[in-house]
């Protein structure tokens, strides 16, 4: 993805295409010889090309080929911001918040933010959105928020349509709208595992006018199934929910297989201590009621989806 971003042609108010000279540099990223690439984008950038500056940006952020030094990657950054380059106003708006140059700057990320999005890099508009919900460098108004992230989404942004019904779901009390978030959710659950995770919620915990403890359990496997860890133990908990007490009101064979390889993945993935404790006394009140017999061909399947699904979180 990032490649893409480094070829995509870039021009200037005057049409000038900054990525034509780049040609051999993206040759050779494109062949892997990042030193190669580094010295061509290197000579590109001291000449005045922005879009130069924004791979030596990318470069050093990511650790192609040389340590990552997210202070200089910032520099370059604010070159090819200077340079109106989008993505670089972004990440330098970003370098900005984080305090990768010295002292945190909300104020003038916000600024640089709201550049980017000038530009055309509309995921820039969500994250003003974040400062204007928390009033950071920014006076305070999620109701302004709310309103610049949806022109994202509106735009077709998928991370920002589930921040919007994030927003929604989550935010201050003066703009919950639970069945508006649901609706933002349903526009990506086909692309994206944290909307089906969210609609999941919602239809768990009764949010709104959505709940349907069977929807939830689709929504939460259909996003646990793609990867998202988040997803895993709720899945597991939506199969064995109704059967509290395994030992005396005993699952059906597919459910108590269906709750056993979850929990199994979220003992594998989990990054939340106490969500892992509780999948493992789950995880022995399960084995005490599950054949020996099923435990290699259900671990092989889990094995398999670690495997073939990376993690998302």
């Amino acid at each position: 993805m990032l490649f893409g971003l480094l070829a995509a042609p870039v021009a200037t108010s005057a049409q000038v295409d900054l990525s034509a000279p780049l040609s051999d540099a993206q040759a050779a990223l494109a062949e892997g010889d990042h030193k190669r690439a580094y010295a061509l984008y290197l000579r590109q950038a001291e000449s005045g090309n922005p879009l130069a500056a924004f791979s030596l940006g990318t470069f050093l952020r990511a650790g192609w080929g040389r340590p990552v030094d997210n202070e200089q990657a910032c520099r370059w950054f604010e070159r090819a911001a200077e340079g109106s380059i989008p993505a670089a106003a972004h990440f330098f708006a970003d370098c900005l918040l984080r305090g990768d140059l010295g002292n945190a700057d909300p104020a003038r990320a916000a600024q640089w933010y709201a550049r980017a999005a000038e530009l055309g890099h509309h995921g820039s508009l969500c994250a003003l959105a974040d400062l204007y919900m928390t009033g950071n460098g920014v006076e305070r108004n999620p109701g302004k928020g709310l309103a610049l992230c949806q022109k994202a989404a509106q735009l077709g942004s998928r991370s920002a349509a589930v921040k919007m019904g994030r927003y929604l779901l989550d935010g201050e009390e003066s703009i919950r709208d639970a069945d508006a978030a649901h609706a933002w959710f349903e526009t990506v659950a086909h692309g994206s595992p944290e909307a089906r995770f969210q609609l999941g919620r919602i239809h768990r915990d009764g949010i709104g006018a959505q709940v349907s403890p069977d929807q939830a359990r689709h929504w939460f496997e259909s996003a646990a199934s793609h990867g998202y860890v988040p997803a895993y133990y709720p899945t597991a908990q939506a199969y064995l929910a109704p059967y509290a007490d395994l030992a005396t009101n005993k699952p059906p064979a597919g459910v108590l297989a269906k709750g056993y390889m979850w929990l199994r993945a979220t003992q594998e993935r989990t990054r939340d201590p106490t969500e892992r404790a509780a999948a493992e006394r789950r995880l022995e009140q399960v084995r005490a009621i599950m054949p020996d017999t099923w435990r290699p061909d259900l671990d092989a399947r889990v094995a398999a989806h670690l495997r073939d699904n990376p993690a998302l979180y």
